[in-house]
C-alpha cells in the first residue's frame, strides 16, 4: 500500500470538504445563472436573500439524502440519484417558501430554473470527477484496504466475489478464514487458516478489514472472532446472512438503542420523506382540482341525466397500514348489489358499465374524486392502487408479498399502471406483475420517480385498452 494517501473512509476533514465544496457549487451556479440571465453579477437584495437560503437548504437536504455518507463501493448512479433527488428538494422547498412569503414575484423564475440546472451540473461533475481520480489512485495502489472474509461457505464466496469485482472500491480480498481448507471458496480465493490462528493472520498479512460471513447459527464463532481481534486496530465487519430473505428497502438501523436491521420497510414513511411526499401530495391536488372543477361538475351532471342514482360511488379499500378507507369514484355502472359481499370486477362489455361510465372508465376519468381522499390524507397522487377488500383476502394468499403494497398510501396511478398493469387482473400471472411493480416503486421511490409517473400517465396512464 502506498504511504501518504491512506485516507479514512469517512473523515470529518472530507465531510468538511465536501459541504464547502458543495456551498461553493451552489453559490457560484446562483451567479453565473444570474449573469445569463441579467448579463452582470449585481446581484440585488431579494436574489442574494434566496441565493444564501437556497444554498443553507441545499446542504441541509444533501446531508438528509446522505449525500455526506462513505461511497466507497457503491455505484456512481446511486450518488447520482442521491445529488439529484437532493438538489431537487432543495428548490421545491425554495419555490414553496416563495409562494407562502408572497415573495415570488420578486425573484425571475428563468434565474431560478437555470440556477437549479447549473447546480445540479457542477454538484455532478466535480463529484463524478472526483470518484473517477480516486478510482485511478486506487487502481494504482493508493487508497487500499486489504480484506480478509472469515467464513467458508456460499455466504463468504458471494461476499469475496462481490468486493473483488467492484470496479475501483479499493478493497483487494487477502483470502479467507475458514474450518477447512477444502471449502467452495478454495477454487478462487486464497486459505489462510482457521479462527484459532486469526489474530497472527491479520497481523501477518497487514489486514484492514476483516468481514465476517458466517450462517446465523453459527454465533459463537462470531464471538469468537470479536475476542481474537479485540486488541487489534482492524476493522471488524459483519455481513449478516438475509440473502435468502425477500427483501423490500433493507436497512442497518438503531431503535431505542438497539441495532436493528431491517428486512421490510420503506424510506418513504420516514419523518423528513414523509413530509416531502406529503407536500408534494397536497400541492399538486390542490392544483389538479381547481384546475379540473368545471369537467368534474360536467362529469356529475352527464351521470345525474343519463342513470338513476348517486353521483358518486363509494367502496371500502385497504389503506395504509392495513387501515380500510372510503374510496371515492364517479359511479360508471348501474346500482346493484353484489351477492354474499363478493366483489365481481368489470369484464369487457359488462352490462352494469353504463354508456357514461365506459367512457369514465375508458379515459379514467372515474377516478378524479380520488383527489379529495389525496386531500384527506388517506391516498397519495402515487402509489400501489387500491383494491376492494374480498380481492385482498383472496390474493394475500396466492400472491407473495402481496400485503407489503399496503406498507405506504395506495396512489390514484403508480409505475403498475403506466408499464400496463391496469385494468382486469383476471390471472395470478397478471396480479403477480402489478405487486412486483409496486413493491418496485416502494423500494425505488423518490420525489423524481412520483414525477416521473404522473407525467407518463397523462401519455399511457389515461386511456387503456384494459380499463373495462
Amino acid at each position: 500500500m502506498k504511504n501518504g494517501l491512506k485516507l479514512k473512509e469517512h473523515s470529518a476533514s472530507i465531510t468538511l470538504g465536501l459541504r464547502l465544496t458543495d456551498g461553493i457549487c451552489f453559490i457560484l451556479a446562483g451567479f453565473l445563472s444570474f449573469w445569463l440571465r441579467f448579463s452582470n453579477f449585481d446581484m440585488n437584495g431579494p436574489h442574494t436573500y434566496a441565493l444564501i437560503l437556497g444554498t443553507t437548504l441545499g446542504l441541509i437536504s444533501l446531508s438528509s439524502f446522505g449525500a455526506y455518507r462513505a461511497w466507497r463501493g457503491a455505484t456512481v448512479f446511486s450518488e447520482i440519484r442521491c445529488v439529484f433527488n437532493a438538489s431537487v428538494t432543495t428548490f421545491i422547498i425554495l419555490v414553496i417558501c416563495g409562494f407562502l412569503t408572497h415573495s415570488s414575484d420578486l425573484f425571475s423564475r428563468i434565474w431560478i430554473l437555470s440556477w437549479l440546472i447549473l447546480t445540479v451540473f457542477l454538484l455532478l461533475a466535480y463529484r463524478i470527477s472526483l470518484r473517477k481520480t480516486i478510482g485511478q489512485l486506487r487502481a494504482k495502489g493508493y487508497n487500499i484496504r486489504k480484506v480478509i472474509i472469515i467464513g467458508d461457505g456460499e455466504l463468504a464466496l458471494r461476499v469475496a466475489r462481490t468486493l473483488t469485482n467492484t470496479k475501483n472500491s479499493g478493497f483487494i480480498v487477502q483470502g479467507f478464514i475458514g474450518e477447512s481448507s477444502t471449502s467452495i471458496i478454495k477454487s478462487e480465493f486464497q486459505y489462510l487458516g482457521n479462527i484459532k490462528n486469526l489474530e497472527e493472520i491479520v497481523r501477518d498479512n497487514k489486514v484492514d478489514q476483516a468481514w465476517v460471513a458466517l450462517p446465523m447459527e453459527e454465533a459463537e464463532k462470531m464471538k469468537k472472532v470479536q475476542a481474537s481481534l479485540s486488541n487489534s486496530s482492524v476493522t471488524i465487519r459483519l455481513v449478516p446472512d438475509i440473502f435468502g430473505f425477500q427483501l423490500l428497502n433493507h436497512s442497518l438501523t438503531e431503535v431505542a438503542g438497539l441495532p436493528v436491521i431491517n428486512l421490510s420497510t420503506s424510506h418513504m414513511i420516514e419523518g423528513k420523506n414523509r413530509l416531502l411526499k406529503s407536500i408534494e401530495d397536497k400541492v399538486i391536488s390542490s392544483i389538479i382540482l381547481v384546475l379540473i372543477s368545471p369537467l368534474l361538475i360536467a362529469i356529475a351532471i352527464a351521470i345525474k341525466l343519463t342513470s338513476p342514482g348517486p353521483v358518486l360511488f363509494k367502496q371500502y379499500r385497504t389503506g395504509n397500514n392495513g387501515a380500510d378507507f372510503k374510496v371515492y369514484k364517479f359511479r360508471s355502472m348501474v346500482v346493484h348489489k353484489e351477492k354474499d359481499g363478493t366483489v365481481t370486477q368489470a369484464k369487457k362489455q359488462d352490462t352494469r358499465v353504463t354508456k357514461v361510465g365506459a367512457f369514465l372508465r375508458r379515459t379514467s376519468l372515474d377516478e378524479l374524486p380520488q383527489f379529495v381522499n389525496v386531500l384527506q390524507g388517506r391516498m397519495s397522487i402515487v402509489g400501489p392502487r387500491p383494491h376492494a377488500l374480498a380481492h385482498n383476502q383472496y390474493y394475500k394468499g396466492l400472491v407473495e408479498s402481496y400485503m407489503r403494497r399496503h406498507m405506504v398510501k395506495p396512489g390514484i396511478t403508480g409505475w403498475a399502471q403506466i408499464n400496463g398493469f391496469r385494468g382486469e387482473t383476471d390471472t395470478i400471472d397478471k396480479m403477480q406483475g402489478r405487486v412486483e411493480h409496486d413493491l418496485y416503486y416502494i423500494e425505488n421511490w423518490s420525489i423524481w420517480l412520483d414525477l416521473k409517473i404522473i407525467f407518463l400517465t397523462v401519455f399511457k396512464g389515461f386511456i387503456n385498452r384494459n380499463a373495462f
